[in-house]
């Protein structure tokens, strides 16, 4: 009889070291209240109760003791709920909580949780704090892919909108519209990607070392991690992502995350 693949030792990274600006409150996004709650502290407790985490790694603005705190203080709730449970003895299962200082960018902040993963780590997952609301099968999705052989894998969903392609207009008819229509993207063949993006951590060291060299026009052009590895040829495969695991950019990403929290079901239950 064939045994279950065997779960990798996995870590996630938390990238929640962006400005927030699109959101217009003054402050890092991972701080934007949500529900009664930051935006960062909905996204740990998804990881968590995942269940799939050994480390949960944070990147937050350098020199940000809010979010410094808030990190702790996640880390306190989840022992005193253990201890709640009746596990007090059993400490070894509850994720560690490491914080590192991100970077200028993404990339940057994803290589400094990179660095401080415990030496035990054979996988990571890659998580946007803005994606707050991502339901715990999401992570097991990306888990057991990983788990059954995947280098890379990602969740995304299909893209439901008819997409075109454009370029700038030029000569008179710039005076009618500022771009023209070159043609429209085959639907079926599309997705929209979201996180947590899973990965070998050797594969993705290895996709971010190479990433390192790349001069500034060629670092603006990668949106994720994936984009990375799939620059080294290695096959990166897609699993079902959720309607819910919207990214909180704008103002009306925010209202809508509000409304899947007043939900009668809650968000993270509630797939689609």
């Amino acid at each position: 009889m064939d045994s279950a693949p065997r779960t990798p030792v996995t870590a996630v990274i938390v990238v929640a070291a962006g400005s927030g600006q699109r959101l217009g409150y003054g402050m890092p996004k991972a701080k934007v209240p949500l529900g009664g709650d930051s935006i960062l502290t909905h996204a740990l407790r998804g990881v968590a109760a995942a269940g799939i985490a050994r480390q949960i790694c944070v990147a937050i603005p350098p020199g940000d003791p809010e979010l410094h705190a808030l990190c702790q203080a996640f880390t306190q709730d989840l022992q005193a709920e253990r201890r709640r449970a009746g596990h007090a003895g059993d400490g070894g299962q509850l994720p560690v909580v490491t914080i590192v200082d991100g970077g200028a960018t993404r990339a940057e902040s994803v290589r400094a949780a990179l660095a401080a993963l415990l030496p035990a780590t054979e996988a990571v997952l890659v998580h946007d704090a803005a994606r707050a609301l991502t339901p715990e099968a999401v992570f097991h999705r990306v888990s057991q892919a990983l788990a059954a052989g995947a280098l890379a894998v990602i969740p995304v969903m299909p893209v439901v909108d008819t997409v075109k392609t454009v370029e700038p207009t030029t000569g008179g008819g710039a005076a009618i519209a500022p771009e023209l229509v070159t043609g429209t993207a085959a639907r079926e063949t599309l997705r929209a990607v979201q996180t947590p993006q899973g990965f070998e951590l050797a594969t993705l060291r290895r996709a971010h070392d190479a990433a390192a060299s790349f001069d500034a026009g060629q670092a603006a052009a990668v949106t994720d991690d994936a984009m990375l590895v799939e620059l080294l040829g290695v096959p990166v495969y897609a699993v079902r992502g959720a309607s819910q695991s919207l990214k909180i950019t704008t103002p009306l990403d925010l209202i809508i995350a509000e409304g899947l929290l007043e939900g009668p079901l809650g968000a993270r239950w509630v797939e689609g």
